[in-house]
């Protein structure tokens, strides 16, 4: 028999226990070691970003079935405040009445998908990687819930952004304007001026994507790994001795509902930033310099 005393020597220190947090289930059954490599799938982002996207389809669906011309549900009002908001915000930025038919939906999509990655960080830290320990039995087995604190996916976002991007400068402006603008700003069309003009736009095209994607991932990630370190405050409780443990204990309940609290006006802030900006961006490729 295991006594108390034993489970807690065989326990995770603190520094154990956030690493094996941070650590995605993967194709490669380890840590990824380099910044980039193609060889490994976060498995768990993938599941959970595309069962995000699947429930908010369902969602929006099924108040769509219920829409009525009459006196709007709650639901239905707060969808109605939503696509009205985001509307609104299209038609200030892409003055392309054709472009937002398509845009206007997409930033809807991107705000409610993000907003739902981003609330998976409101389930207790320890609640589904337990759950898949125990369903696998290995009690160290990997799982990371939170889509946006993976870098890949917000990086592959921003990415899909600035393909939409490339794609709207080609239509509006034609592949040869395109080109042409490319190499004759933001410094002037002169023969010496195309080598420095296109490095800007690169460099340009390179920092909005990379930006675009590292804002959503860094405030996710810290917010991720402050919600591990209040849970260590309670998980000190059983461990300590005199009044160190119940006050711990307190403060962290006090500092994860107020966490908590706070991180709603994040979740929802980042995920109106990702879709503002990428209005923008969008916006911008359809104006010639």
């Amino acid at each position: 028999m295991v006594t108390g005393h034993e489970a807690a020597a065989n326990a995770p220190n603190a520094g154990e226990y956030v690493v094996h947090h941070l650590t995605q289930l993967n194709t490669s059954g380890h840590a990824q070691t380099s910044i980039i490599d193609f060889s490994i799938i976060n498995l768990d982002s993938v599941f959970y970003s595309i069962l995000m996207g699947v429930l908010g389809l369902f969602f929006m669906w099924r108040l769509a079935k219920k829409v009525t011309s009459g006196v709007p549900g709650r639901a239905q009002a707060a969808l109605e405040i939503l696509v009205e908001m985001v509307d609104s915000q299209a038609k200030g930025i892409i003055h392309n009445k054709e472009s937002r038919h398509f845009v206007a939906p997409l930033a809807l999509t991107v705000f409610v998908w993000i907003f739902l990655m981003n609330s998976m960080d409101f389930l207790p830290v320890d609640l589904l990687p337990r759950f898949w320990q125990y369903v696998t039995g290995d009690h160290h087995a990997y799982l990371r819930v939170v889509p946006t604190a993976d870098l890949n996916v917000t990086l592959g976002m921003s990415i899909g952004v600035l393909l939409i991007c490339i794609w709207y400068n080609i239509k509006i402006k034609g592949l040869g304007g395109w080109i042409h603008e490319l190499f004759t700003a933001p410094f002037g069309n002169h023969p010496l001026l195309y080598l420095p003009n296109f490095l800007m736009q690169m460099i340009e095209f390179l920092s909005k994507t990379v930006s675009h994607g590292m804002r959503l991932f860094g405030n996710m990630y810290a917010g991720e790994l402050l919600f591990m370190l209040i849970a260590l405050m309670g998980a000190t409780y059983g461990v300590s001795t005199g009044m160190t443990g119940p006050l711990l204990w307190i403060g962290h309940i006090l500092a994860g509902s107020l966490w908590a609290i706070f991180h709603i006006l994040i979740v929802l802030l980042q995920a109106f930033i990702f879709m503002m900006l990428a209005l923008v961006y969008i916006g911008q490729a359809h104006e010639s310099h």
